[in-house]
């Protein structure tokens, strides 16, 4: 015990926590790729937060190329259960995931741009909140190969990456304690995943007050 004892006050704190942090930011985003409910861009900045802290100097690259590998090993195994989905006569658990998250007005969308744009809006699409699902869905039903899919997927996680980094190291540039600044980058993070959705439920409401003042003005 008093040997276990000295080795473990023997490691550096800093060392220990990067060795357990990074395998589990890695492990995160990968599930979260798969099953689109954990926050990753918000894992992403709060890492970079912790990252922007540390003494190490590659601390934040290691932070990005973690997260970029882990998006991209993730899409790709959507998008293959997706097509194996596609291409099965009874079709697949994952694939119906895909469509019940995509409403048929934004798969519309969605399809058009990436007859106009090709996997070039796959960059977009992973900028975008809740705009990947659809795009990947889209790539799926216009029977993308795989490796084209990828192809257009590396340069979107990798700007993916960077953009929730970037807002991490702002949240850790504006307070001097770690926990403060993954609190406001949390809280960012989370405020533009949500604004998508409360969109949606404004715009509706916008466009039938306008349509039901046209139509009282017609009447008169």
């Amino acid at each position: 015990m008093t040997l276990l004892g000295d080795l473990a006050r023997s490691v550096p704190p800093e060392s220990t926590q990067q060795a357990v942090a990074y395998p589990s930011l890695f492990l995160l985003v990968v599930l979260g790729s798969l099953v689109p409910v954990v926050p990753t861009g918000a894992l992403v900045s709060s890492a970079a937060v912790v990252a922007f802290h540390h003494t190490s100097p590659f601390s934040l690259l290691i932070v990005f190329g973690v997260a970029a590998c882990a998006a991209l090993l993730g899409d790709i195994g959507l998008y293959w259960l997706g097509q194996r989905g596609v291409h099965s006569s009874n079709g697949s658990r994952w694939l119906e995931r895909l469509r019940a998250r995509a409403a048929p007005e934004r798969l519309a969308r969605a399809r058009h741009k990436l007859r106009e744009h090709g996997v070039l809006v796959l960059v977009l699409s992973r900028l975008v909140p809740a705009g990947r699902i659809p795009i990947m869905l889209a790539c799926l039903l216009s029977a993308m190969p795989l490796r084209r899919f990828v192809r257009g997927d590396i340069p979107a996680c990798l700007a993916w990456a960077a953009t929730y980094q970037l807002i991490g190291l702002l949240g850790g540039s504006l307070f001097s304690e770690p926990w403060e600044g993954v609190a406001a980058a949390v809280g960012l993070t989370l405020a533009l995943g949500a604004a998508p959705a409360l969109w949606r439920r404004v715009r509706p409401a916008d466009g039938q007050d306008r349509h039901g003042g046209h139509r009282g003005g017609t009447s008169n």
